[in-house]
C-alpha cells in the first residue's frame, strides 16, 4: 500500500469514526418512554399492555391536552375526528396469548391497538386489529373487533400515564389506564 493510500485510509477512518460519534450524541431518551405491563391470568393466558408513557408536567390533561370527545384539528382527509392513541407516539397495544374476554366480548388471541373516545362521564374504548400504526391518525372504525364504554373513576395523581391490573382472583382481573386523575377500567377474564 503506498503512502497515499495509507494517509487516505486513515483520513477516511477518522472521519467515520468522528461522523459516528456525533450522531450518537444526538440521541436522547423518548419524552414519552416506552413501556410494557403484563398479567399471567387463568392457567397461562399472558396479557400485555404495550404503550408510551407521556408525563403531566403541570399541564390540565383531560378535556385540554386531550379533550374530551376527539380530537379537534386532528382529522381524517374526511373530515372525521379520531380517536386519542390511549398513551404517545406508536399505537398502544393489548397483547394475550389464548382467547380473552374484554368488558364482555370473546376475543381471539392476538394483538390489538386500543384507541379511546373522552368523556366526562363515559369513554369508549375501541379494540382494533391494526396494531402497527403511529397513533390513531389512520384510526378505521371498521377493524374494531370490539367496542365498548366505560365509567371514569376519580383516583389519585398518576404522574406518568400507566397501563395495569387489579383485583386479580385467578381468572378474571381488571385492566386500567391510570393517567393524571382518572382511571379508566375495564374487566378482563381468561377462559376455563
Amino acid at each position: 500500500m503506498n503512502k497515499i493510500n495509507s494517509i487516505l485510509l486513515v483520513f477516511l477512518l477518522g472521519a467515520f469514526l468522528i461522523s459516528s460519534s456525533v450522531v450518537g450524541q444526538d440521541k436522547e431518551p423518548r419524552k414519552s418512554p416506552k413501556s410494557i405491563a403484563s398479567l399471567t391470568i387463568g392457567l397461562e393466558t399472558e396479557v400485555t399492555f404495550t404503550y408510551s408513557s407521556p408525563s403531566v408536567k403541570g399541564r390540565v390533561i383531560w378535556g385540554d391536552l386531550i379533550p374530551w370527545g376527539s380530537m379537534p384539528g386532528n382529522k381524517y382527509s374526511d373530515n372525521k375526528p379520531f380517536p386519542w392513541r390511549g398513551g404517545a407516539n406508536e399505537n398502544t397495544t393489548i397483547e394475550f396469548t389464548h382467547d380473552l374476554t374484554v368488558a364482555g366480548t370473546l376475543l381471539k388471541a392476538g394483538k390489538y391497538s386500543l384507541h379511546f373516545k373522552t368523556g366526562e362521564k363515559e369513554w369508549t374504548v375501541m379494540v382494533n386489529s391494526v396494531n402497527d400504526q403511529w397513533g390513531s391518525y389512520k384510526y378505521d372504525a371498521t377493524k374494531d373487533v370490539a367496542t365498548f364504554t366505560v365509567t371514569p373513576v376519580e383516583a389519585p395523581l398518576q404522574e406518568m400515564l400507566r397501563y395495569g391490573f387489579e383485583d386479580y382472583d385467578g381468572y378474571t382481573a381488571t385492566a386500567f389506564l391510570h393517567w393524571e386523575k382518572v382511571k379508566i377500567p375495564f374487566k378482563i377474564e381468561a377462559t376455563k
